[in-house]
């Protein structure tokens, strides 16, 4: 019996509810009682058992049930268990017969194990993993440890494995474990197995410990996931075959040395992610398929290190990560967090009572994992304050496991400012958010004894983080700094349908659970359905392990650094081009130079300079650094790394004199300008003081002319700074008009001068907004906006910029600027400088709970079209930032999910002067000052102008600079 178990939590098949709370406990904290109401899922199935099993000891195991079960066989009452993310095994031996046997499981959502599962997470429960029976001899072998020693240089190893023989008969007996040891490829690696005899008395035990010298092995890291097999024979007195347990070994060495944890003698940097387990239709049941899809996307994006929060995960992700190679802190299932509102955080922690509970959480995790060569540090559980039971847990796993190290944050948080204090149990200082001035501050301490990290930091929810280039920057810069994980991997979001099959992903409170922490639950960098979001994006251009600096652009010079750990850049090819306008001018491949891990070259690419400028252009070189050859988790020619320069060419701008240009003419007519031009027609709106609507060539440009805006549907991110904007009135600013002017400068530019002010109600501040419009009779209207603010202004703005709307048949965008994906002032280091085409729909970020997004940064000029290629050009000057919806930002604003979104029947366009940054203070720090967005005086300046692409592309309009 295999146990494909996805559909047996019941509360994700309608029995019960989800229920999500981050700290709190959904039920009266009265340790160790729980509810009455119980909600309780009996499980039944019956199983065969093959005749051929007779005389073989039987076992029913259970990799995970949440929170605690009964299990009956045959009607026998079999036993107990709780630990919901541990392993659970029962001798059924002498309770099952051949032939068909029934199974019952009696599975209860609260138990006292309750307490010490308050992990900020759904509260999901039921059989969540694998159910399956061993069968073993009555000889067989009961458990072993494999552990490797490396030299001290990191060379010659020896193999170490301490094997415990169960002999379940009635008698003595006798025989010899084999071990062999294959490389890779199957082939030996000792010449002569190793054999090693055995006695054990009656239903006893013995235990072997072998040391295998073996020279030179090849190293196993994350960079370099090397396995050997090995094979553990277990043979009876006349040398028959009993049993073969085969197992996985990575030779690698983990240590605390001069204020670092190494691995293989190297200080690494772990570039980490927190994972829950989570399925958007399964809960925590997983499926296989899954993991894997979770493994390949952690390596394409350039992440090595897995926190398992906040409990052991599914056995089967750790054989992915030894496979593929990954870093994993293996945590305990451990988190009493709740006891924190009642400022009782050690009430459990400290209580030797629960020590037992403790010291079995932490005993069963490092039992299972200790063969992982992945596991390079044992947690000991999250966020449950700090006491002597954390101390037995420590012990208990150094007696099991001395070759690890320990990791608690929960100690090192409240020591780390003082240099004086060691911990007592944890071998690395570990704190969460802590901000990036305080991480500089940190690594310049010379006193500390151990390495810093950060196991959680850049809160991933919603729309961000913002800061992540900044936290490598600094991680980089001190050795002792070794990285961190952000929070989180994925969004916790349960798919669901509303009535008329609209898809969405639920969170807390949509089920009715009350109390909850709404959709915190969402704060992933990847989505439910596990799409990468622009926050992964991102990350994984920060974490890059190739950076290339300029030496002498001229010449082609430029400088490459191998930031990997350990291996060469060998395994992959440099291609580069010369971009210029979105086209390619030049390119070519280059043989990718031997640099070792930590080392870097002068290389020179072989381009040359243009020698033929175009006025107005850019001309980038990019450098694109792809697998050489296939991996198990990309193909050959998947991008690793990127590198982007503008070549230093001096541009001159092109100029359109004004002279030139066909004769406007400016009429009023009651409260309204009707200005003229040789194709175009402009009526402008005296009462409101914007544009009313604009025609060319018989199309309408415009549903709603540009006007100042400052407000942002908030991202989970600006959680705390969005009470004070809406206090402040942000989200609902009058605009006054104290003037409109206009005048004919000469016959070919009509002035219009509008002065305002833009305000809250309630409130005596607000912004003094002077726009003038120079209306060109080429149909160019190029719109200067003045700001100065008035009084005492909320702290920050959420964006200077202004905002219109465009008729729907106008969706098609292209742009020059950073792209292709969404990109805010402090989350830009993924995307390149390039002209981009998308349709409107493409540049929508569909984020569980709707808010800001979409946005685009450091943009020259972007352009919206029609079929026929006719449209609106808008140019910075010289730079803006840019986003189109098929929604309001006040349908973002009021939607709790997607499914409230209706599409309008007009584009909204943003054309900004600035945005406020994200950071992630939805947990962690805010924007870093130089992100944040403080009220000021501001100038900024825009083109307009309708266009055909049959006259003129975007790229050469764009380019054109109006000169009287």
């Amino acid at each position: 019996m295999h146990g494909d178990v996805y559909g047996l939590m019941f509360m994700m098949a309608g029995y019960g509810r989800p229920h999500y709370t981050n700290v709190i406990y959904p039920f009266p904290v009265d340790p160790p009682r729980v509810p009455s109401e119980n909600p309780t899922g009996c499980y039944r199935r019956d199983f065969y058992i093959p005749e051929s099993w007779q005389g073989y000891q039987i076992a029913l195991r259970f990799e995970g049930v949440d929170s605690a079960f009964h299990v009956w066989v045959n009607g026998n009452e079999v036993g107990y268990s709780q630990g919901s993310r541990l392993p659970t095994e029962f001798d059924i031996t002498r309770w099952v017969r051949v032939g068909m046997n029934t199974l019952a499981v009696r599975v209860y959502q609260w138990s006292d194990g309750s307490y010490l599962e308050d992990q900020d997470m759904w509260w999901l429960s039921g059989i969540f993993r694998d159910v399956y029976l061993l069968a073993r001899p009555k000889v067989h072998l009961f458990d072993y440890f494999v552990h490797t020693q490396l030299d001290e240089k990191y060379k010659d190893a020896v193999l170490h494995i301490k094997a415990v023989l169960n002999n379940a008969s009635q008698q003595e007996v006798s025989g010899e474990l084999e071990v062999k040891l294959l490389d890779a490829h199957g082939c030996p690696v000792i010449e002569n197995p190793f054999k090693e005899e055995f006695s054990i008395s009656a239903n006893g035990q013995t235990t072997l410990g072998i040391e295998i010298p073996v020279s030179n092995p090849e190293k196993w890291s994350a960079e370099s996931p090397y396995l050997y097999k090995l094979l553990l024979a277990v043979k009876d007195a006349d040398g028959r075959i009993l049993e073969v347990i085969p197992s996985r070994v990575g030779f690698r060495s983990i240590e605390l040395k001069d204020g670092n944890f190494l691995v293989n003698g190297v200080a690494i940097k772990l570039k980490g992610v927190n994972r829950h387990e989570h399925h958007p239709d399964l809960g925590r049941a997983v499926p296989l398929g899954a993991m894997v899809q979770d493994v390949i996307l952690m390596k394409r994006h350039n992440i090595n290190a897995v926190r398992t929060s906040h409990y052991p995960d599914d056995p089967r992700f750790y054989d992915l990560c030894d496979e593929y190679g990954l870093y994993v802190i293996d945590e305990a299932d451990l988190e009493c967090h709740g006891f924190a509102v009642l400022k009782d955080w050690e009430r459990l922690s400290d209580d030797p009572e629960w020590e037992e509970a403790y010291v079995d959480r932490m005993e069963r995790m490092v039992q299972r994992d200790k063969n992982h060569p992945c596991v390079i540090m044992w947690s000991l559980g999250n966020e449950s304050g700090f006491g002597r039971n954390h101390e037995a847990m420590a012990r208990k796993a150094r007696e099991i496991d001395p070759t690890r190290l320990i990791h608690y944050e929960g100690e090192t948080r409240l020591i780390f400012d003082n240099e004086e204090v060691e911990p007592r149990v944890a071998d690395v200082y570990s704190t969460m958010y802590t901000s990036v001035d305080k991480m500089i501050e940190l690594g310049q301490k010379t006193g500390m004894k151990r390495p810093h990290i950060l196991c959680e930091y850049a809160h991933a929810m919603g729309n961000g983080p913002g800061n992540l280039k900044e936290y490598w920057e600094v991680f980089y810069t001190y050795k002792r700094l070794q990285g961190g994980c952000v929070w989180e991997w994925l969004d916790h979001g349960i798919r669901r349908r509303t009535a008329d099959g609209k898809e969405y992903f639920a969170y807390g409170g949509d089920f009715g659970d009350q109390p909850n922490d709404g959709n915190f639950v969402i704060d992933g960098l990847l989505f439910p359905d596990r799409t990468p979001s622009p926050g992964l994006i991102e990350y994984k251009k920060v974490l890059e392990p190739v950076k290339v600096e300029a030496v002498d652009l001229k010449v082609g010079k430029v400088r490459i650094i191998n930031r990997y750990d350990f291996i060469s850049l060998d395994h992959l090819a440099l291609s580069w081009n010369v971009v210029a306008d979105g086209q390619v001018l030049q390119g070519g491949q280059l043989d990718m130079p031997h640099i070792k891990a930590g080392e870097s070259r002068i290389v020179t690419i072989p381009m040359q300079m243009p020698q033929t400028v175009k006025p107005g252009t850019d001309y980038w070189l990019n450098l694109h650094f792809t697998l050489a050859s296939d991996t198990p988790w990309a193909e050959r020619g998947y991008e690793v790394a990127w590198a982007q320069f503008k070549l230093p060419v001096e541009s001159p701008a092109p100029k359109v004199h004004v002279a030139s240009m066909p004769p406007v003419s400016c009429e009023q007519q009651g409260n309204k300008l009707l200005i003229l031009g040789a194709d175009f027609e402009l009526v402008f709106d005296r009462v409101r003081g914007v544009i009313q609507s604009w025609i060319y060539q018989g199309m309408d440009m415009l549903v709603k002319g540009p006007r100042m805006n400052f407000w942002r549907a908030p991202t989970d991110n600006d959680v705390h700074e969005a009470v004070m904007w809406r206090k402040a009135g942000l989200d609902r600013m009058q605009h006054r008009i104290d003037s409109v002017e206009f005048k004919a400068c000469d016959k070919n530019v009509v002035q219009v001068k509008v002065t305002s002010r833009i305000a809250p109600p309630v409130y005596d501040w607000g912004i003094l907004c002077e726009y003038i419009y120079n209306i060109y009779g080429s149909g160019d209207v190029v719109v200067e906006v003045h700001g100065v603010p008035q009084g005492k202004l909320p702290d920050t703005l959420p964006r200077i910029g202004l905002q219109m709307a465009l008729p729907a048949c106008m969706d098609a965008v292209s742009w020059y600027g950073r792209g292709p994906g969404e990109s805010y002032c402090d989350s830009k280091e993924a995307n390149r400088f390039g002209v981009y085409s998308r349709k409107v729909d493409d540049l929508y970020t569909p984020y569980v709970r709707p808010q800001e997004n979409g946005n685009r940064t450091d943009v020259r000029w972007v352009s919206f079209t029609n079929s026929r290629g006719m449209g609106l050009l808008a140019v910075g000057m010289p730079q803006m930032e840019f986003s189109a919806h098929w929604f309001t930002t006040q349908d973002l604003d009021a939607a709790s999910h997607t499914y409230e979104l209706t599409r309008r029947d007009f584009i909204t366009v943003n054309l900004d002067y600035r945005q406020h940054g994200l950071g992630s203070a939805s947990c962690g720090p805010g924007q870093l000052p130089q992100y944040r967005l403080l009220p000021h005086e501001f100038n900024f300046s825009l083109r307009l102008r309708p266009f055909s692409k049959d006259a003129i592309s975007p790229v050469e309009l764009a380019k054109q600079v109006i000169e009287g």
